[in-house]
């Protein structure tokens, strides 16, 4: 079957074809709107100038609200990302368009060089993409996408034709990436764990020698203001640990940064579970699946849970040590709907805390020394952690708290003009504007308010 068959019909379309009358000076009709404008015609980049490319985790909280839009086109989002799955498993953290200028976006496809250095690690041969990985939210998004519209999708064959390659994708994650012997994924670089610039990889940066300015040319700063990206410093240590990854083929080991991640690890016990339920819809069993994904959510408690702190901690497998550092990552774990109540509790006295309780969820400790509003991953609240939290807070039962959040949410993406980032407090703009997992993410939770009224309710 040609899955990108009729990208160009109705689905695409749908967003821009609204009267444009009272209908659309709705946040329903704005949201929309982005996602139409960043989108390519078989996938939607997060945004035109900074972010040019298709780009894996964004594609899944994408595909996540663009299902109550097009489910069609929510399904061809995540089949065009998982077209360009590598041999060994792996799903690259951005698939390069090759009609864009190379100096667009740094790094660029001539810095990865995938189908040369990659080759070894089955890197495909017809598209250029990175050679590292984002956060495993893939099978989440593709069972919400079937579930929208199950007629469509089991007449596409949507789930049949994703579930394997889902599955070598949670495989290489839980035999290649389990670098510290313990069942958890590591990340070997901090683009990797999504929350690019936090103060957690502060520590495990510190030990990289950062590649020569003179060798690289930052693209970012050609959108976004310097005081709110990563430093020069960090952004060349970035660029080092990437070139040595290359260089080794990449090939995965504990190296000079390895690191467990909560957020990441979280997201990949989650999306064990809709594995099931995917496999569950196609004919099989899922019993083993949930067990695993159930005894997954005890290493991780094992292995990153900080009692003392009410927190999980990343680990750094060189020392062997948690990070301690407070990230919106320690609070996703909220999300498994195993975890033990005493846990879930003490989490969400912690998101209420000093320490995160802002207006939208920060992504960095109030209190830490390295907290700034408006840097990259180093404060600013973010709507794809903050969707997870709420989320979490309803798989929890407590949706007071959820509602409280979902509307704070709406209100702020609206009114920043679906940016990036936002300050946690005042909800002022940051980064860039027209954020496509922003508008997909605030039509899921439209839907669900209109569907649920105040109550929310079960988003699938």
């Amino acid at each position: 079957m040609d899955r990108t068959a009729h990208v160009t019909d109705r689905p695409a379309q749908r967003a821009i074809a609204y009267d444009p009358g009272a209908e659309a000076q709705s946040p329903h009709f704005r949201a929309e709107r982005v996602l139409a404008g960043n989108w390519t015609g078989t996938s939607t980049v997060p945004s035109r100038g900074l972010y040019p490319h298709q780009w894996s985790w964004d594609s899944g909280f994408i595909a996540i609200g663009l299902r109550h839009v097009s489910p069609l086109r929510a399904q061809i989002e995540l089949e065009t990302l998982l077209a360009a799955q590598w041999g060994d498993g792996r799903i690259p953290h951005i698939v390069f368009n090759a009609s864009v200028p190379l100096d667009a976006y740094f790094p660029s496809p001539d810095f990865w060089r995938s189908s040369t250095a990659g080759r070894a690690a089955g890197a495909p041969r017809t598209v250029q993409t990175s050679g590292i990985v984002q956060p495993p939210v893939h099978a989440l998004a593709a069972w919400l996408v079937h579930c929208a519209d199950p007629g469509l999708s089991r007449a596409r064959g949507f789930l049949a034709g994703v579930y394997p390659r889902l599955a070598a994708w949670h495989r290489y994650l839980l035999h290649r990436r389990d670098l510290g012997g313990a069942g958890l994924a590591s990340v070997v670089h901090p683009w990797e764990q999504g929350m690019d610039n936090s103060p957690c990889w502060d520590a495990p940066l510190a030990r990289i020698t950062p590649a020569p300015a003179r060798s690289f040319r930052r693209a970012d700063l050609d959108h976004g203001a310097p005081e709110d990206r990563p430093t020069d410093l960090d952004y060349g240590r970035y660029v080092r640990l990437a070139t040595d990854y290359r260089e080794r083929g990449y090939a995965d080991g504990v190296s000079d940064f390895a690191v467990e991640d909560p957020a990441f690890n979280a997201l990949l016990i989650a999306s064990e579970h809709a594995l099931a339920r995917i496999a569950r819809e196609l004919g099989a069993t899922g019993t083993a699946r949930h067990a695993r994904a159930e005894r997954l959510t005890g290493v991780l408690i094992e292995r990153l849970w900080d009692r003392a702190a009410g927190m999980f901690f990343c680990r750094d497998l060189r020392n062997g040590e948690l990070i301690p550092e407070r990230s919106v990552s320690g609070l996703i774990p909220l999300l498994l709907p195993t975890l033990p109540r005493n846990i879930t509790a003490a989490l969400v006295r912690t998101l209420d805390g000093p320490h995160f309780g802002a207006r939208l969820v920060p992504s960095y400790d109030l209190l830490g020394e390295a907290f700034d509003p408006h840097r990259y991953w180093r404060g600013p609240a973010w709507f794809n952690t903050n969707w997870l939290v709420e989320r979490g807070l309803r798989v929890r039962g407590d949706t007071e708290r959820a509602d409280v959040l979902r509307d704070a949410m709406l209100d702020t993406a609206d009114t920043s003009g679906f940016a990036e980032y936002v300050d946690p407090h005042t909800g002022e703009a940051c980064g860039a504007t027209g954020f496509s997992w922003t508008a997909a993410l605030t039509l899921d939770l439209l839907q669900a308010k209109g569907a649920n009224g105040a109550k929310g309710g079960d988003r699938g």
